[in-house]
C-alpha cells in the first residue's frame, strides 16, 4: 500500500541512487538508435546552484528524459568549468586565512593546492544538480582542466597562431588592478557613482594667457594626456586646429586635434584625449598616430612616466594630488556633482582601469564570418528567433578576443619566448626548443610565458573536446553536432558565439542546430535577484520545503518563451499541492482495486466514460509531445496539469465512482472490470507523460502502477498513442457532460449559492439529443451539480437565473434561496471596487512620467494587474445582468 503522504526528501535520494547504479542516464555509443545531444553549460567548479541554474539544468533534462524515452540515443553530456579567476581567488583565500600568499609558494605549488582544493571542494555544484534530478551521462563527465581537453586547447591555439588568427598585440583592455589581470567583457559589471565632473584649463603654447577647458571624470588620467580633440565643424575652435596646449604639471605639449568624436554638446566640446587609458581615446588615438603612454603599474599605481611627485601614488590619492595642484595653480575652472556608470570587476569589485598592455588576441572578426551565415542560413536557429538579432548585433561588430589572463590557473599559454624576444608556439616544450634550435643555430635558454588562456577559450571547444576531438573518435562522429544547446541570453555573445567561431572552423560544422534562449528568473515582484535587493531565492530551500517535483514543475509551467519568470513561493506551493493531489489519486486508485492489466486493450473500452478518458490520455500524449518539441515547456505543464487534475482527478474519477465503488449489499456495475482496468491504464500513462517535468513523484508510483513495476520509468518508452483511440461521439458527450455542470457551478457561485442548496435545473429549448443526454447522465449531473432535478421543455419561471449551453438555455430557480436584493447589493459594491483599482492604475499607465521612470517589471506588473481587475470586473457585471432579469 502507498504510504498516506507523499514525503519527496524519503524518496529522492533513494530514487536517485538507483537511477545512477541502473545506468539510466548512459548513452549507447553502439546503438542503431538516433542520436540526441545536449551539451551542458558546464557550472563553475566553484559555483552552487542557483535559480538561473535550477532553470536551464530543469529544461535540460525535460528534453534529455522526453527524448531518451521517445526512442533516442540521448548523451547529456555534463562537466565543470575551472573558472580561472573565480577559483584562483578562492584558494588565494583560503592559503591567506593561514597566512600564506602564493607567491612565497610558486606557481606549481600553487596550482598543486588548487587541484587539492578542487579535489575535496570541486564537485559541491555537481551534487547540488543530482538534488534537482539532472540525468546526463555521469560516466562521461569531464572537466576544462582535464587531460584530454588540455589537449584540445593547446591543438587549438597553436593551429590558429599558424594561421595568423592568434596574435600578440599592444592595445587596451579592463584591467583588474585587485586581481592583477586583463578580464573579460562579460566580467565587466557597470555602477552607477555619485562623482564629479571637474573643469580643467588647459593653456594655449601660443598665448599661455589663453585657455582651452577640457572636463573629466578620471583627473589623474590626465598626466597620461598626448591631445586635445575638437569637432571638425565646431566653430570655437577651428582656429585652434593644429595648434598646441601645454598639459598642466607635466609642461608636455599636446596638439589640438579636429575629431567626430568630440561632441560639441557636451560640456566645453573639447575632450582630453588619453590614448591608454581610455577605450575611445585608444581609437581615437589610433586614427591620429598619438602618442600612448601608460601612467599606471599593474596595481593602478603611478609609474615613472609620471612627474616624480605622483610616482608610486594609488590613483585615487593621485586625483586627490592633481585636483589640489590645478586649483593652486588657478587652472581649475569649476566641478560639477556627476552622476556616472563607472565599470567594476565583478569578483575583485573594484573600478576596472582600460590599461595598455601586451596581451594575445585572436582574430574573432574571421572567425565569425562563417559563424553569421550559418544563422543567416538557417543551419542553426535560435528558440524564441528574436535572439538572432542580438547574436548579429554583435557578431557583425566584434572586436580582437583578448584570450590572455595575468593568472596562474588555467591553461598555460603554450609559447616560448628567446633571449631576443622571439616567440616560439608549440605544443610542447620540446617542440618549442627544437623550433629555437633551428632558428638560432644553437641551443638557447627559453622563458615559457607566464599567462594563461581565458576562461572562454576553453569552454568555446565544449561540444568537441567533451567527444575526444582531436582524436577521430566513435562518440564525436556519433554525437557531433549536438541537437540543442539551452542557455540564457547573456552568455550569447561569450560563449554560443563562440562555440558556434570553434565549431565551424575546426568541425566544418555547426556544433549545434538549436540554440533554445531561457529567461531570466526574477522575483516575485519582477525584480532581477541579488543579494543587495536581499531578494535572492535559493532552489535548495525551495527543495527541502516543498520537493524536487513541485521546483520542476513550477520552472516549466512558467518558462514561456520570450517572458521571464516571476517566481513565488507561493508558486511552488501550490504545484506541491499538484504533486499531492497525484499522490492522492493513485491512493484513491490502489484503494478501488484499479491494477493495471497487461492484456489491456483501450481501443475496446465499450462504457461512453472510458472510451473518453482513453482518447483525453492520446490527445494530451500528442499536446505534450508537440510542445516540449517546439520548447513550449509552459504549454506541456499546462497540457498536464489540465489533464490530471482537471480531466482524470476532477471528472474521470468522479464520474467513475459509481461504477467503481458497490454499495454494501449491492452487485458490482457490469463495467466495473474494464472501469478499473481503464483507470489504472490512464494512470499508467499519465506517469509517463509526467516523468520528464516530475521525475521522483513518478518514478515512486510506477512502482504500484507500472506494467512492468520490476523496471525503471525513467528507461520506458514514451506512450506511442494512435489518434485512432480518441472517439468522437463520446468525446462530444461527455464534453457536453463537464460543460453543463462546470456552467451550472459557475452560476451557483457568482450568485453565492449556497453549497448545500440543491436546486432545479430546467433546460428551456432543448432538442432531442440534449435531453437524450440529460437522460442518460441525470444521475451523475444532480450529483456533481448539486440539483434536485433536471427537466426539458417549458419556459423560464420568475426568480430564476439564465445561461446558455449550446442550443438549451439553462434555467435555475435561485429566489428561494438567496435574498436577490442582498446580491445585486453585493455585486454593485464589488464591481464599484474593481472599477475604482482600474481607474487608479490606467492613471498611473497614463502617465508618461512614470512610464518614463518605472523599471520594465513595475510597468508589466500593473498592466498585468488592470488585466485582472478587467477581467473580475466583466465577471461581476455579467453575474449582476444575470440578476437584472431575475423577478
Amino acid at each position: 500500500m502507498l504510504e498516506k503522504t507523499y514525503s519527496p526528501a524519503d524518496v529522492e535520494a533513494r530514487l536517485y541512487g538507483r537511477w545512477e547504479k541502473s545506468g539510466a542516464f548512459a548513452c549507447a555509443p553502439e546503438s542503431n538508435a538516433q542520436p540526441y545531444t545536449i551539451m551542458m553549460p558546464p557550472p563553475n567548479v566553484t559555483g552552487s546552484l542557483h535559480m538561473g541554474h535550477a532553470l536551464t539544468m530543469t529544461v535540460q533534462d525535460i528534453l534529455t528524459r522526453y527524448n531518451r524515452m521517445a526512442g533516442r540515443d540521448a548523451l547529456w553530456q555534463p562537466g565543470t568549468d575551472h573558472a580561472g579567476i573565480a577559483t584562483q581567488m578562492v584558494v588565494e583565500r583560503n592559503l591567506a586565512a593561514d597566512g600564506i600568499d602564493r607567491r612565497d609558494i610558486g606557481r606549481e605549488a600553487f596550482i598543486d593546492k588548487v587541484w587539492e582544493w578542487k579535489g575535496q571542494s570541486g564537485g559541491t555544484i555537481v551534487n547540488q544538480l543530482r538534488r534537482l534530478g539532472a540525468s546526463p551521462d555521469w560516466e562521461r563527465e569531464r572537466f576544462t582542466m582535464d587531460e584530454g581537453l588540455s589537449k584540445a586547447v593547446l591543438k587549438v591555439f597553436v593551429q590558429l597562431h599558424k594561421e595568423g588568427l592568434i596574435y600578440r598585440d599592444k592595445r587596451l583592455v579592463n584591467w583588474d588592478p585587485k586581481m592583477v589581470t586583463a578580464i573579460s567583457d562579460l566580467e565587466v559589471e557597470p555602477k552607477e557613482v555619485d562623482g564629479n565632473l571637474w573643469h580643467f584649463r588647459y593653456p594655449l603654447e601660443s598665448d599661455p594667457s589663453k585657455h582651452i577647458i577640457v572636463a573629466t571624470t578620471r583627473p589623474e588620467t590626465m598626466l597620461g594626456d598626448t591631445a586635445i580633440a575638437v569637432h571638425p565643424e565646431d566653430e570655437r575652435y577651428k582656429d585652434l586646429i593644429g595648434q598646441y596646449a601645454i598639459l598642466p604639471l607635466v609642461g608636455r605639449r599636446i596638439p589640438i586635434i579636429g575629431d567626430e568624436y568630440a561632441d560639441p554638446e557636451q560640456g566645453s566640446g573639447a575632450v582630453k584625449i588619453t590614448p591608454a587609458h581610455d577605450f575611445n581615446d585608444f581609437e581615437v588615438g589610433k586614427r591620429h598616430n598619438l602618442e600612448m603612454i601608460n601612467i599606471m603599474d599593474a596595481r593602478a599605481h603611478l609609474n615613472d612616466e609620471v612627474p616624480e611627485k605622483y610616482r608610486g601614488m594609488e590613483r585615487f590619492a593621485a586625483r586627490k594630488a592633481v585636483v589640489s595642484d590645478l586649483d593652486e595653480a588657478g587652472l581649475l575652472e569649476k566641478i560639477e556633482p556627476h552622476r556616472h556608470t563607472v565599470p567594476h570587476g565583478d569578483r575583485g569589485g573594484v573600478p576596472l582601469e582600460p590599461w595598455l598592455t601586451d596581451q594575445w588576441y585572436c582574430d574573432a572578426a574571421t572567425l565569425a564570418k562563417p559563424a553569421i551565415e550559418a544563422v543567416e542560413t538557417g543551419k542553426t536557429v535560435f528558440v524564441p528567433k528574436n535572439w538572432d538579432k542580438t547574436y548579429f548585433e554583435w557578431m557583425r561588430n566584434i572586436q580582437p578576443w583578448c584570450i590572455s589572463r595575468q593568472l596562474w590557473w588555467g591553461h598555460q599559454i603554450p609559447a616560448w619566448y628567446g633571449p631576443d624576444g622571439e616567440v616560439f608556439v608549440a605544443e610542447s616544450a620540446e617542440e618549442a626548443v627544437a623550433a629555437a634550435e633551428t632558428h638560432y643555430g644553437k641551443a638557447v635558454e627559453l622563458t615559457r610565458d607566464e599567462d594563461v588562456l581565458d576562461t572562454w577559450f576553453s569552454s568555446a571547444l565544449w561540444p568537441f573536446s567533451t567527444l575526444g576531438w582531436p582524436d577521430k573518435t566513435p562518440e564525436l562522429e556519433r554525437y557531433y553536432p549536438g541537437d540543442v544547446l539551452v542557455t540564457g541570453f547573456d552568455i550569447i555573445f561569450f560563449w554560443v558565439a563562440r562555440m558556434m567561431m570553434m565549431g565551424l572552423h575546426f568541425m566544418k560544422e555547426v556544433p549545434f542546430h538549436t540554440v533554445y534562449i531561457h529567461a531570466l528568473v526574477r522575483d516575485a515582484k519582477g525584480q532581477k535577484m541579488s543579494k543587495s535587493k536581499n531578494n535572492v531565492i535559493d532552489p535548495l530551500d525551495l527543495i527541502e520545503t516543498y520537493g524536487t517535483d513541485a521546483l520542476r514543475f513550477t520552472l516549466a509551467a512558467m518558462a514561456a518563451q520570450g517572458r521571464d519568470i516571476k517566481l513565488a513561493e507561493g508558486r511552488v506551493e501550490g504545484y506541491r499541492n499538484f504533486a499531492t493531489k497525484i499522490w492522492n489519486a493513485a491512493r484513491f486508485c490502489e484503494m478501488n482495486g484499479c491494477k493495471v492489466d497487461p492484456n489491456f486493450d483501450p481501443a475496446a473500452c465499450t462504457e461512453t466514460v472510458n472510451r473518453w478518458i482513453v482518447g483525453e490520455v492520446a490527445r494530451t500524449a500528442d499536446a505534450v509531445a508537440g510542445s516540449l518539441e517546439a520548447y513550449k515547456f509552459n504549454e506541456a505543464a499546462a497540457a498536464l496539469y489540465q489533464f490530471f487534475w482537471g480531466t482524470f482527478c476532477d471528472w474521470y474519477l468522479e464520474f467513475t465512482k459509481p461504477i467503481l465503488q458497490t454499495p454494501e449489499g449491492g452487485t458490482e456495475h457490469p463495467s466495473a472490470a474494464e472501469t478499473r482496468a481503464t483507470t489504472a491504464w490512464a494512470l499508467n500513462r499519465a506517469l509517463h507523460l509526467l516523468h520528464p517535468i516530475m521525475p521522483y513523484i513518478t518514478e515512486e508510483l510506477w512502482a504500484s502502477f507500472g506494467e512492468e513495476a520490476d523496471q525503471l520509468l525513467v528507461s520506458r518508452p514514451w506512450p506511442a498513442l494512435s489518434s485512432d483511440l480518441i472517439d468522437a461521439t463520446a468525446s462530444a458527450e461527455m464534453d457536453w457532460v463537464v460543460r453543463l455542470i462546470s456552467e451550472v457551478r459557475s452560476i451557483r457561485a457568482e450568485m453565492n449559492v449556497p453549497p448545500s442548496a440543491q436546486i432545479p435545473l430546467l433546460l428551456v429549448g432543448a432538442n432531442a439529443e440534449t435531453a437524450e443526454r440529460a437522460e442518460k447522465y441525470g444521475d451523475l449531473l444532480t450529483r456533481l451539480a448539486r440539483l434536485s432535478s433536471i427537466e426539458t421543455g417549458g419556459s423560464a419561471p420568475a426568480g430564476a437565473v439564465q445561461g446558455v449551453l449550446d442550443e438549451a438555455t439553462l434555467v435555475l430557480p435561485i429566489a428561494d434561496v438567496i435574498d436577490i436584493a442582498q446580491e445585486r447589493a453585493r455585486l454593485a459594491k464589488e464591481i464599484a471596487k474593481a472599477e475604482g483599482e482600474m481607474a487608479k492604475i490606467d492613471k498611473k499607465l497614463s502617465n508618461q512620467g512614470f512610464l518614463a521612470k518605472a523599471p520594465e517589471e513595475v510597468v508589466e506588473e500593473n498592466k498585468d494587474r488592470l488585466a485582472e481587475e478587467t477581467e473580475r470586473r466583466d465577471r461581476l457585471a455579467a453575474a449582476l445582468s444575470c440578476l437584472e432579469q431575475v423577478g
